[in-house]
């Protein structure tokens, strides 16, 4: 696989490929069960601590421990219940995702497999926030907060085909460092030119379709439940007829 093309993330991992069974979870931090976990990571940039990919475990409970990574998931299937110290708990259900960022002292427990897309960004500047309990578990909203969206200003419109659209962000988790983002983004309809994708980025997609287009001309058409991730640099094109809403998950490195 290229580092520069626009992937499907699929639930199964690639359709040639599946899964992969990882190395088995260090029993010293399990509570209870002897997981199984296979996975498939899709990009990644190890000398900066980042991966997404697909993964899936049968069942586990954790014990209390600082989480080693930013980290954004897409829950497929399953449910998992996280305990914060001393804070809320927590269970997430197929559909909803949810970031824990690096620090945070918690407890994992899930009764039976659990499949989940995430995004991975291993901070080792030492810029950890400060208190990663004041953050807790974050839980984007597909349909945005109560307060709504905030309009946002449209980026490089010379590189727009049609005419501007209408945007709308709402921004959930910003790591310490400024490289990692993960929020909810609207638009209108519009079409781009072919250019270099200036992140990384997993588009969940919530409505709507947006139709990507590569530099050799090959189509790459996403609506609503699908995954889309394009790493930075490569070069394509947007094209959407509807609103489209997103879950992203960005990687941007500043070095």
């Amino acid at each position: 696989m290229s580092d520069l093309e626009i992937i499907r993330f699929e639930p199964n991992g690639p359709a040639d490929k599946g899964f992969e069974t990882w190395e088995a979870i260090d029993p010293a931090i399990l509570v209870a069960g002897t997981p199984v976990q296979r996975g498939h990571i899709y990009h990644e940039l190890p000398e900066l601590g980042y991966s997404a990919g697909v993964w899936d475990c049968t069942a586990m409970t954790l014990k209390v421990a600082p989480y080693e990574v930013n980290e954004f998931m897409l829950l497929l299937e399953g449910s998992v219940t996280i305990a914060v110290e001393g804070g809320e708990e927590v269970t997430i259900h197929a559909g909803e995702s949810f970031v824990i960022p690096q620090g945070l002292r918690y407890s994992w427990k899930q009764t039976g497999r659990v499949r989940k897309y995430f995004v991975i960004f291993e901070d080792k500047s030492g810029r950890a926030h400060k208190d990663p309990a004041a953050l807790g578990v974050i839980r984007p909203q597909a349909a945005g907060p109560a307060e709504g969206m905030t309009k946002i200003e449209v980026p490089n419109p010379e590189i727009f085909v049609s005419s501007l659209p209408t945007q709308y962000d709402c921004s959930y988790f910003e790591d310490a460092t400024g490289q990692m983002f993960v929020g909810l983004w609207e638009s209108t309809p519009f079409e781009r030119e072919v250019a270099p994708f200036p992140r990384n980025e997993l588009m969940c997609i919530l409505e709507g379709s947006v139709t990507l287009t590569d530099a050799n001309g090959t189509e790459h058409r996403f609506a609503a439940g699908d995954a889309a991730y394009v790493p930075m640099g490569t070069r394509c094109s947007w094209k959407s007829t509807e609103t489209v809403r997103k879950f992203y998950a960005i990687f941007e490195p500043t070095a």
